[in-house]
Protein backbone atom coordinates (compact mmCIF):
# COMPACT_ATOMS: atom_id res chain seq x y z
CA UNK A 1 0.00 0.00 0.00
CA UNK A 2 1.22 3.68 -0.92
CA UNK A 3 0.93 6.32 1.90
CA UNK A 4 1.53 9.81 1.31
CA UNK A 5 5.13 11.36 3.21
CA UNK A 6 2.53 13.92 4.78
CA UNK A 7 -0.63 13.63 6.32
CA UNK A 8 -3.49 15.99 7.94
CA UNK A 9 -3.35 14.91 11.47
CA UNK A 10 -4.67 16.02 14.93
CA UNK A 11 -1.61 17.74 16.81
CA UNK A 12 -2.72 17.62 21.17
CA UNK A 13 -0.02 20.51 21.35
CA UNK A 14 -1.15 22.45 18.70
CA UNK A 15 -4.78 21.83 19.38
CA UNK A 16 -5.83 21.75 16.02
CA UNK A 17 -5.29 19.65 12.44
CA UNK A 18 -1.80 20.43 11.35
CA UNK A 19 0.44 18.84 8.72
CA UNK A 20 2.01 16.14 9.53
CA UNK A 21 5.37 14.14 8.09
CA UNK A 22 5.86 10.16 8.85
CA UNK A 23 8.18 8.12 9.30
CA UNK A 24 8.35 4.41 9.69
CA UNK A 25 8.60 3.40 13.64
CA UNK A 26 11.29 0.84 14.23
CA UNK A 27 11.67 -0.09 17.45
CA UNK A 28 15.25 0.21 19.37
CA UNK A 29 17.62 -2.64 20.59
CA UNK A 30 16.03 -5.38 23.25
CA UNK A 31 17.84 -4.75 26.62
CA UNK A 32 20.20 -7.40 27.74
CA UNK A 33 18.89 -7.51 32.01
CA UNK A 34 14.84 -7.22 30.80
CA UNK A 35 12.86 -9.98 32.53
CA UNK A 36 12.07 -11.45 29.49
CA UNK A 37 15.35 -11.65 28.35
CA UNK A 38 16.48 -13.16 32.04
CA UNK A 39 14.12 -15.67 31.88
CA UNK A 40 14.58 -17.01 28.07
CA UNK A 41 18.63 -17.98 29.25
CA UNK A 42 17.33 -19.17 32.58
CA UNK A 43 14.97 -22.39 30.61
CA UNK A 44 16.76 -22.68 27.72
CA UNK A 45 20.39 -21.46 27.64
CA UNK A 46 22.05 -22.32 31.12
CA UNK A 47 24.02 -25.38 31.88
CA UNK A 48 22.70 -29.04 30.52
CA UNK A 49 19.60 -29.08 31.05
CA UNK A 50 19.00 -31.16 27.52
CA UNK A 51 16.76 -29.74 24.81
CA UNK A 52 13.92 -27.06 26.83
CA UNK A 53 10.74 -27.02 24.47
CA UNK A 54 9.04 -24.10 23.22
CA UNK A 55 5.74 -24.22 22.74
CA UNK A 56 4.69 -24.02 18.85
CA UNK A 57 2.96 -20.44 18.38
CA UNK A 58 2.12 -19.96 14.45
CA UNK A 59 3.47 -16.63 14.10
CA UNK A 60 0.81 -14.02 12.09
CA UNK A 61 2.58 -13.24 8.74
CA UNK A 62 1.92 -9.23 8.85
CA UNK A 63 1.56 -6.54 11.07
CA UNK A 64 0.02 -3.16 11.64
CA UNK A 65 2.16 -0.42 10.44
CA UNK A 66 3.37 2.07 12.77
CA UNK A 67 4.44 5.72 12.05
CA UNK A 68 5.89 8.32 13.97
CA UNK A 69 4.11 11.24 12.89
CA UNK A 70 5.72 14.91 13.85
CA UNK A 71 3.72 17.92 13.25
CA UNK A 72 5.29 20.33 11.12
CA UNK A 73 4.21 23.66 13.36
CA UNK A 74 5.36 22.39 16.58
CA UNK A 75 7.49 19.43 15.99
CA UNK A 76 5.56 17.24 18.85
CA UNK A 77 6.16 13.57 18.08
CA UNK A 78 3.66 10.80 18.18
CA UNK A 79 2.74 7.30 17.01
CA UNK A 80 0.26 6.98 13.97
CA UNK A 81 -1.03 3.42 13.22
CA UNK A 82 -3.35 2.20 10.54
CA UNK A 83 -5.60 -0.21 11.87
CA UNK A 84 -5.16 -3.11 9.03
CA UNK A 85 -2.86 -5.71 8.66
CA UNK A 86 -0.11 -5.48 5.66
CA UNK A 87 2.24 -7.00 4.56
CA UNK A 88 3.91 -3.98 2.77
CA UNK A 89 3.67 0.19 3.04
CA UNK A 90 5.77 2.53 1.05
CA UNK A 91 5.78 6.10 1.63
CA UNK A 92 5.36 8.11 -1.38
CA UNK A 93 5.47 11.78 -1.80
Amino acid sequence: MNLPKEVQDYCKKCNSHTSQKLKQFKPGKARAMSWGTRENIRKHKKGYGGKAEFTATVKKQNKKPTFVAECAACKTKHYFVIPKRMKKIELVA
